[in-house]
């Protein structure tokens, strides 16, 4: 599987990823191959690009939570956005209260962990995009932790309202009318995180609260990129806010590169800043999403290539493995193998192995 930009699009590539629209109907289905009408309409949709098979590459196992997940981004990204605009313009929201509560009752008290895909970005969406991602998150990891329902009402309000104040900052640059500096760029967004403060408390009943915990990630952001201790204390919520937002960050599409870090290298960066991200809360999040399950290809330390065969739920990042270069397994939560790690996740399908889980099983895995 590659990322292809919609420019690079040619007719008959297939699509590794289903496409629906705003209103969650379904528009091209994995596996479908491009013709000319298909790819006009791709460039109408907005998309920077999207994710297209290898020639001979099988189309990759995807559930119907899978594809009801992405639908579901799908038709609440637009809701989102337009409660966002709406906001700005008006200064009180209309749907954030019904958008809140759709989130909260679909993954705010699952038993299971979610495959938590990650959506192609543009200018015009990112903003709602990140804001929804985040805002799942902190609904799932709340659940984990089993939090008072008022603070995980304001954890995800403020993961849905937390970026408002680059929605104009994205827009500009999607019409051009900005020039993306990146040493800018940076410092521009968090001093419009800062200042949208009085757009939140004044827009909905819960923006008192909700304005507190933007506030406050906001300035803890903003010190762990001068490299500063966090110097106020923060709320649970915020906590949560904190590390959903940099996880979201991290694995999702940026807005000058189609590069990503992998969920591996995501929850590495969480784990080993414990006075940044609360040690619990990436426990949470881990406890969440699939992240090292049966099926993903990974590399290790030692250059070898291998196969996760069983999840570790005590240690996720030390699961079961089968060596490709003389097909051993390595349990990495063995002694024996402690000085062996997974360094990330092999992203090109070309070098992943189908699984059949099905003859594991009876292996006894």
């Amino acid at each position: 599987m590659q990322f292809v930009k919609v420019e690079d699009l040619k007719i008959g590539m297939r699509l590794a990823r289903p496409i629906y629209n705003k209103q969650g109907v379904l528009l091209f289905e994995r596996d479908s191959k491009l013709s000319e009408q298909a790819i006009s309409s791709i460039h109408n949709f907005g998309l920077i690009g999207i994710y297209i098979l290898e020639p001979a590459e099988p189309v990759p196992p995807m559930s119907e939570e899978d594809m009801e997940f992405e639908r579901f981004q799908t038709m609440t990204v637009f809701a989102l956005q337009e409660e966002l605009e709406h906001i700005l313009e008006t200064r009180k929201a209309s749907k954030l209260p019904t958008i809140e509560a759709t989130i909260v009752r679909k993954y705010g008290h699952m038993d299971k962990k979610v495959n938590f895909y990650q959506n192609l970005r543009s200018y015009n969406d990112f903003v709602c995009k990140h804001s929804l991602n985040v805002a799942i998150l902190c609904t799932m990891i709340s659940h984990v932790m089993n939090i008072r329902i008022e603070d995980q009402n304001n954890a995800v309000f403020a993961a849905l309202t937390h970026d408002i104040g680059k929605v104009e900052i994205y827009k500009e640059l999607g019409e051009g009318k900005g020039k993306v500096d990146l040493e800018e760029l940076d410092s521009r967004l968090l001093k419009a995180q800062l200042t949208q403060s009085d757009i939140i408390e004044n827009a909905f009943a819960q923006g008192t609260a909700v304005r507190r915990i933007c506030v406050q990630v906001a300035k803890a952001q903003m010190e762990i990129a001068e490299g500063s201790p966090i110097s106020a204390k923060m709320s649970t919520a915020a906590k949560i806010v904190l590390v959903a937002n940099k996880y979201d960050e991290m694995t999702a599409m940026r807005v000058n590169t189609t590069q990503t870090e992998s969920e591996v290298k995501a929850i590495k960066e969480l784990l080993s800043n414990p006075e940044y991200y609360d040690p619990e809360i990436v426990n949470a999040l881990i406890q969440s999403i699939h992240i090292l399950f049966p099926g993903v290809s990974v590399e290790l330390n030692t250059g070898e290539k291998g196969l996760v065969l069983v999840a570790n739920e005590d240690d996720i990042l030390r699961p079961m493995v089968l060596g490709f270069r003389n097909n051993s397994i390595l349990d990495l939560s063995q002694k024996a193998y402690q000085d062996i790690e997974i360094v990330d996740i092999m992203k090109t399908l070309d070098n992943r192995y189908v699984l059949d889980t099905e003859a594991l099983t009876n292996a006894g895995f």
